[in-house]
């Protein structure tokens, strides 16, 4: 074989130019050529060579360039198509299209009886045109002159004594017997006489009894001569009657191989099958009517895996994919356009079907654009990332923002398909951004789908911003009125909770949802409880790993506020009360001495008193701790104000507060004295844990005052400023009037440090000592403890109109 080829290529040397590589030998019958695999030089196309040796072959030279000479000429579809023909002293080239032998398929019996009646079929029309248009004889028709393209169709060739009847010098005459291996098809008259006898018959005779031939090797494999001729062995029953008269030994009996094929054409008859009415239809498939084409589209979606993929592949294919970008076959064209194209080979797929996808995608029509987008999973894996994420998105995207609602749920649903061929850029920004505008969409189908989308695509979003998207999108999906939208957001919370904090989940997620624990549709109520049970499981897990506290440990020597023992918890109500009271006795065991009594008023007495006096009546509970926060005490008490263990829990006051007064008839109205609703929860705030802890800080205003005073009692140069409480709510007045009640006329004493005042009228809002001043109380001032009085301020116990500006009636300043 190298000698061979190197022989080949000296020859072309010495010749003029041949643009044509030789590859491998091609096996083939007798024959004067030798065949051989090629390509095109100028661009690698395929392409089959056919070398004739003169030297080696001289006599057979005239055939040779007969044969040349009509395979130039003669253009037909089921000719050998000629490339181009080379022609030296030497050797004649013949460049073709690649062809392959049918011998090669009738050895394998590897064709099916519809692809074989196909193929027929096919040699039939090309012997009626060369018999009747023109008007010429074959001659040389058997296996070995058949060959099969690139696209599965037989062509014909052998024609080596194609000649003309009107020329009394043809070369079939002169030259017939010497075609190798002619004997086992020659017709028996010319085998008596000479093919000069082929004159005294019609001129179809010849090729009428070799096309006999043709259909019982084709149907059998093997022809060994004329004793089989006319045999119906393997043949198909519909083609026996006309078969059998096509090899009639009366050359004048027999039928041409055009009354053959039109025979075969008739309805029902053996020519009648869906594969020849494809390759009739598609090539004029372009120009056919709507209708016309519909009928076609739907034989042809009909069409079983027996027929040659070949053809399909490079006839079939084409057509339709021009038929659907210019031709207006439509989506029906492209489905069958798909089912062709899932068998091709990944290089096929990108040469033949890829540019024209890319074209389709960028086609205005609608029907077209949604027939693309149903047959994208067809397709998706063909497609590489490349033509994906920058030809076909960017073509895509105009989808979410057409008026046709189909065309944008189309173009919602194929992101699932598009997302493994997309870059992390083109998933986080620009459909994110289209994501978020379907989310809002008028149609509530598009926006539930949307956030069924998010939900499948989550673990393909980039975690920088994964969560804050998911997030923002199902919480708003949660709100949505559409019942189904709502449904699909939970859902896709309860399958995406990996991808959330434990904080997200807690203070974002959960506090969104709860509300749809009571939705009016029992769906929702009970998806609801689902997707709740999914995040509170995670936030157990995340709080089990937590520490207990994120408080430094305690250091003895540190002087911080003493913690109480943590008490038993019974209920959550006691558990509230038990930690306050256990606090406040903690506290209330560091007091030490006694509350030291004014004398008229000024700082001159420091001497404790045996009692303390009870503040008036009327002065309230929040005025008795401000006054007891503003007024200075003595350094050694750990009540004062520059103590860590600040509070109001260690005065008489509070005592009397976190007792249990009897209920009493007016506790009602009592209450009602306070602004409903504010001055409570002020009240609630000040015992949380805050306000007993070493961080207790004054206002500005009263940590001013209390200061001044300090200076002024420190110096003796002045009484002590009068403290205006804000004219807040008569607290005190009720606590003074629960003593009262505990303490009637006649009856027990009252506690120590709450006794009745001299010269109260015994009205719970009144008192005659409201204008006294309060006991003094020691302050440390540079290290001399000095006296501060307190006046106290008369209390009008008329309702105070208040402003909408100040609900709160002054709580929330003193707090």
């Amino acid at each position: 074989m190298d000698f061979l080829k190197s022989a080949v290529a000296s020859a072309i040397a010495k010749g003029p130019p041949f643009p044509y590589s030789f590859g491998d030998k091609v096996d083939l019958d007798p024959s004067i050529w030798t065949l051989y695999n090629g390509t095109r030089r100028e661009d690698g196309s395929d392409c089959s060579i056919f070398s004739f040796d003169i030297s080696a072959n001289r006599s057979s030279l005239p055939l040779a360039r007969n044969a040349v000479k009509k395979l130039r000429t003669m253009r037909h579809p089921g000719v050998i198509k000629v490339l181009d023909t080379v022609e030296s002293d030497s050797y004649i080239y013949i460049a073709t299209e690649r062809l392959v032998p049918l011998r090669w398929h009738v050895k394998r019996k590897s064709l099916s009886p519809e692809t074989a009646k196909w193929g027929l079929y096919s040699v039939a029309k090309t012997v009626k045109f060369i018999n009747d248009e023109a008007s010429s004889i074959h001659g040389n028709l058997k296996v070995a002159s058949v060959f099969t393209s690139e696209s599965g169709e037989w062509k014909l060739g052998g024609f080596e004594v194609l000649s003309n009847v009107k020329d009394d010098d043809a070369v079939i005459y002169t030259y017939g017997s010497l075609v190798p291996d002619s004997a086992r098809y020659t017709p028996p008259e010319l085998a008596k006489s000479g093919w000069d006898a082929a004159k005294r018959s019609p001129h179809t005779a010849v090729d009428s009894y070799q096309f006999g031939a043709l259909i019982f090797e084709v149907f059998n494999g093997n022809f060994s001569g004329s004793d089989q001729v006319g045999q119906t062995k393997g043949v198909p029953p519909t083609m026996h009657s006309s078969y059998k008269r096509l090899t009639n030994a009366n050359p004048k009996a027999r039928v041409s191989v055009g009354h053959f094929l039109e025979q075969g054409q008739r309805s029902a008859s053996f020519f009648d099958s869906p594969l020849i009415k494809l390759t009739e239809g598609v090539e004029n498939l372009g120009v056919k009517s709507e209708s016309e084409r519909e009928a076609f589209l739907d034989d042809l979606d009909q069409l079983t895996d027996d027929f040659p993929e070949d053809f399909f592949k490079m006839k079939v294919l084409p057509e339709l994919l021009k038929s659907v970008e210019f031709g207006g076959g439509g989506p029906k064209a492209f489905s069958v356009v798909m089912k062709i194209a899932a068998k091709l080979s990944n290089d096929d797929f990108d040469t033949k079907v890829t540019p024209v996808l890319i074209r389709l995608f960028g086609n205005p029509d609608r029907a077209i654009r949604v027939c693309l987008l149903d047959n994208l999973p067809l397709m998706i894996d063909r497609l590489s990332q490349k033509v994906v994420n920058d030809k076909i998105f960017p073509q895509i995207v105009t989808g979410f923002t057409d008026v046709a609602p189909v065309v944008r749920e189309q173009t919602l649903k194929s992101v699932l398909t598009l997302i493994t061929k997309l870059s992390d850029r083109t998933i986080n920004g620009e459909l994110l951004k289209y994501l978020a505008k379907t989310a809002n969409d008028e149609q509530p189908g598009i926006r539930t789908n949307t956030t069924i989308c998010l939900g499948k695509i989550a673990k393909n979003l980039g975690t920088s911003t994964r969560a804050k998207v998911l997030i923002a999108a199902f919480t708003r999906s949660l709100r949505d009125p559409f019942v189904h939208a709502r449904n699909a957001s939970l859902l896709a919370l309860a399958v995406t909770g990996e991808y959330f904090s434990g904080e997200d989940c807690a203070t974002r997620i959960i506090p969104s949802v709860s509300p749809l624990l009571i939705d009016k549709e029992k769906l929702i109520r009970d998806q609801a409880a689902k997707t709740i049970e999914v995040y509170l499981q995670k936030i157990r897990k995340a709080a089990a790993a937590m520490p207990d506290t994120a408080l430094p440990p305690e250091s003895a020597a540190s002087g911080g506020p003493r913690m109480s023992t943590p008490q038993p918890v019974e209920s959550s109500a006691s558990a509230w009360a038990g930690w306050a009271i256990s606090s406040f006795t903690n506290k209330l065991s560091a007091a030490a001495g006694e509350i030291q009594p004014s004398s008229g008023g000024t700082a001159s007495s420091a001497a404790p008193s045996s009692k303390a006096r009870l503040a008036p009546a009327s002065q309230t509970a929040s005025s008795l701790h401000r006054q007891a926060l503003k007024s200075p005490t003595p350094s050694s008490a750990p009540l004062s104000r520059t103590s860590s263990s600040g509070g109001f829990g260690n005065t008489a006051a509070g005592e009397s507060f976190f007792a249990d007064p009897e209920v009493a008839d007016d506790d009602g109205d009592a209450w009602g004295d306070m602004d409903e609703g504010t001055a409570t929860d002020d009240l609630f705030s000040a015992n949380e844990p805050s306000s007993l802890s070493s961080s207790t800080t004054l206002p500005k205003k009263d940590t001013s005052s209390a200061t001044a005073s300090s200076s002024r009692t420190a110096s003796g140069s002045g009484s002590a400023m009068p403290f205006d409480d804000g004219a807040e709510p008569d607290f005190a007045g009720w606590l003074a009037a629960q003593a009262q009640k505990k303490n009637p006329i006649g009856g027990k004493t009252l506690p120590k440090g709450l006794a009745k005042p001299a010269g109260a009228t015994g009205k719970s809002g009144t008192s005659s000592a409201a204008a006294k001043k309060l006991p003094l109380s020691k302050v440390k001032v540079g290290g001399t403890t000095t006296a501060a009085a307190v006046v106290t301020k008369k209390i009008d116990m008329k309702p105070k109109e208040t402003g909408d500006d100040d609900d709160d009636g002054g709580w929330g300043d003193g707090w």
